[in-house]
C-alpha cells in the first residue's frame, strides 16, 4: 500500500511541475526535459507518468481546466444579467491566479490548432463554456435586459468579446487594469440592453 501512496504523491509532484512550467513558459516551453528540470528529476521519471509530449500536453490541458474550475465562483442568488456579468468576469485576468490561467490557455491555442486531438479537447471546452453561459443569457433575455433573438449567437458574441479583453490585458496589463476590464464588460452588457 505505501508504494501506491508514493506513486500518487509523485504524480502530484510531476503535475505541479507541469503547471509551473506552463505558467512560466507556456505550451511552447512545455517539454519533458523542462518538466524534469523543474522537478529536479530525470526525463525517465517524467516519461513514467507521461510517455510522450502529447500525453504531457493533454494532462496540461486537464490541469488548466481544473485550475479554471477552481476559480469559478458560485452564482447562487445571482440572476439574469447580474449572473451573466459575474460569469464573464471570472474569465478576465483580474487576479494573479486568473492571469496565470489565461496565459496558459492563450498559449495552448497554437498547439490545439495544429493537432486534431487537442483541437477536439478545446472545441469541447468552448462548448461547455457556452453551455454554462446560455441559461444566463436566456434569463437576461426573459427579463428584458438583453435583446431577443438567438441566445446562441449572443453567447458566442459575449464569449468572443470577453476573450478579446483577455488577450489585450495579457499583452498590455497597464492599459487594461482590473477596474477598466470590469467597466468595459459592464458597459458592453449595458449597451446591449434593448
Amino acid at each position: 500500500m505505501p508504494a501506491k501512496t508514493d506513486h500518487d504523491a509523485r504524480r502530484r509532484d510531476v503535475s505541479a511541475a507541469v503547471w509551473r512550467v506552463l505558467a512560466s513558459a507556456g505550451f511552447g516551453g512545455l517539454t519533458l526535459r523542462a518538466v524534469a528540470a523543474e522537478l529536479g528529476a530525470t526525463t525517465g521519471l517524467v516519461t513514467h507518468y507521461f510517455p510522450s509530449k502529447q500525453a504531457l500536453i493533454v494532462h496540461a490541458l486537464e490541469l488548466a481546466e481544473t485550475h479554471t474550475r477552481a476559480l469559478v465562483p458560485s452564482l447562487d442568488g445571482a440572476h439574469g444579467l447580474e449572473a451573466l456579468r459575474a460569469a464573464l468576469a471570472t474569465v478576465l485576468p483580474l487576479t494573479p491566479e486568473s492571469t496565470e490561467i489565461n496565459r496558459v490557455w492563450v498559449s495552448s491555442w497554437d498547439a490545439a490548432l495544429a493537432d486534431p486531438e487537442l483541437r477536439a479537447l478545446e472545441k469541447a471546452r468552448y462548448k461547455r463554456w457556452r453551455a454554462r453561459l446560455k441559461p444566463l443569457v436566456v434569463e437576461a433575455q426573459a427579463d428584458g435586459d438583453l435583446p431577443p433573438g438567438d441566445p446562441d449567437d449572443l453567447v458566442a458574441a459575449l464569449a468572443a468579446f470577453t476573450h478579446g479583453l483577455v488577450v489585450q490585458a495579457l499583452f498590455d496589463p497597464r492599459l487594461f487594469p482590473h477596474k477598466r476590464l470590469l467597466r468595459l464588460l459592464t458597459d458592453h452588457l449595458e449597451a446591449l440592453r434593448p
